[in-house]
């Protein structure tokens, strides 16, 4: 990548205009932005100069032809992971004098710069007024035409390079009269603006049907959506459980072909694009869907809970070891596990202060292994011993199943992906804490008292149980406070 932008700037002196196009993974740390090639991996602040490409440096170049300068930036719908320091997306950019800048979905890009940018006679402004749901910042302005058309030639009738040129452009229109498309006839004048039969393919484009996934799309941009309001549509998608792939603002290929299931699904044609009325309905059925989903979550949690009372009454509800040890293998998050361990410590502790000196010994000998043998060798001499509780936690902690701790490493990453900024963290807690599950502070910081809610809150809602939020569980958790 690097040696293909040396490249390009070896070549930029001879150029009086220069585009330049990138389409991929971006990220940014405060006023700075860097591009990164897909097969990197978990790129963090320190090494972002180094493992990706700055984009104020491509900007520099840029600017050494002001006025003649266009910058596309296509953001990719699916994220990478990121290291320490770094925001994914595009942030704010140092635009140089003279040079525009236009930055939005890959796709959406990709069909600007051949369908928009490719057409002389046009200023920057005209273009950006062609942008649709790109963004547009830096120089926009009418003060020139970025690509001029070319001059006409002269020459004498009749003459052999006249009878060539006329030939080209019979041949190019009989070639737009077959294809019988808006886009043939369109290449036609873009060629040949004054042509012999420019008037025809004029005529011939204003008699041919608008494209319904162009009137969809125009429908749509005309809405003018907000960021919010598009992380709202796909919020409501994933309510009804059809996945956008993000919720980020950003209508990519998974949150198009989201719309477009819903509106399989609702009778409308699936154009991908949603309308005014179609986003109040859909927002309707979401409101609906997510009351009833909170409603059979309370009876669910309220029969747990009436289960989880039943069997610590059962179990002695905490007067004595034993009944402490059995509620918190069944419920190591129930409504009394807190309770459970405080005791369960108290009982601990008033062993330990009681603890031989050969016991003491031996759970040194222990510690000092650090293996599960070393724990197990404890136990066989005391089972019931000061530190027995101690050593059977570390012996699960030693001999984790792998396939579960890869399970628990692909949901923190998960959580990691949605990129959760410290509010929305504290709306989390909040709506947690609401919900009667105790997650602690809410201070965006999520302990083990957090994990411990969001397990509870997954249960009640037959969501998998991880203890990490993902993509589903915050789009139910922050429905109803939203």
């Amino acid at each position: 990548m690097r040696k293909l932008i040396a490249r390009y700037y070896a070549d930029l002196n001879a150029a009086e205009r220069t585009v330049i196009v990138l389409s991929g993974h971006f990220a940014h740390a405060q006023s700075r932005n860097w591009f990164f090639s897909t097969k990197i991996e978990q790129p963090d602040l320190p090494w972002a100069d180094v493992s990706g490409f700055p984009l104020d440096t491509l900007m520099l170049m840029a600017a050494e032809k002001p006025g003649g300068a266009i910058v596309l930036l296509g953001t990719e719908d699916r994220p990478i992971p990121l290291g320490r320091g770094l925001t994914p997306g595009i942030g704010d950019m140092d635009i140089p004098e003279g040079v525009a800048v236009f930055h939005g979905d890959a796709t959406r890009i990709a069909e600007f710069a051949t369908e928009v940018v490719t057409l002389r006679g046009q200023s920057i402004a005209q273009m950006a007024a062609r942008r649709g749901n790109l963004t547009a910042v830096g120089s926009i302005d009418n003060r020139s035409v970025f690509r001029p058309l070319p001059a006409p030639v002269w020459r004498p009738w009749g003459g052999r390079d006249d009878r060539d040129e006329r030939r080209a452009e019979g041949r190019l229109w009989v070639s737009a009269l077959a294809a019988g498309t808006r886009q043939g006839y369109e290449a036609y004048l873009q060629n040949y603006p004054n042509g012999r039969f420019a008037e025809s393919a004029r005529r011939a484009i204003a008699e041919i049907a608008p494209d319904p996934a162009e009137i969809a799309r125009q429908a749509e941009a005309a809405l003018n959506l907000s960021r919010d309001q598009r992380r709202q549509i796909q919020r409501d998608l994933a309510i009804l459980d059809i996945d956008p792939r993000g919720i980020d603002g950003l209508f990519g290929r998974g949150s198009r072909a989201a719309i477009a299931t819903w509106q399989n699904r609702n009778n409308h044609d699936a154009t991908g694009f949603v309308t005014a009325d179609q986003i109040n309905q859909l927002s309707a059925q979401a409101a609906r869907r997510a009351a009833e989903l909170e409603l059979e979550a309370e009876r669910r949690q309220a029969e747990q809970d009436r289960l989880d009372r039943l069997y610590w009454g059962d179990t002695g509800a905490g007067r004595d070891e034993a009944g402490l040890r059995a509620y918190l293998r069944r419920y190591p998050d129930g409504l009394f596990s807190d309770v459970a361990t405080d005791r369960l410590a108290e009982i601990e502790a008033a062993r330990r202060g009681t603890v031989t000196v050969d016991e003491r010994q031996a759970w040194q000998r222990a510690l000092r292994a650090n293996t599960v043998d070393g724990f197990q060798n404890y136990l066989a001499k005391y089972p019931n011993g000061a530190f027995a509780d101690e050593a059977r936690k570390l012996i699960d902690e030693l001999s984790v199943d792998p396939a579960a701790e890869q399970a628990r490493l692909a949901a923190e990453r998960a959580e990691a992906a949605l990129n959760m900024n410290p509010l929305i963290r504290s709306l989390v807690e909040q709506r947690l804490a609401k919900l009667g599950l105790n997650p602690g502070p809410t201070d965006g910081i999520f302990d083990d008292n957090t994990r411990q809610a969001v397990r509870r809150y997954q249960q009640a809602r037959n969501l998998p149980v991880t203890g990490y939020l993902s993509q589903q569980t915050l789009v139910r958790l922050l429905a109803d406070s939203l």
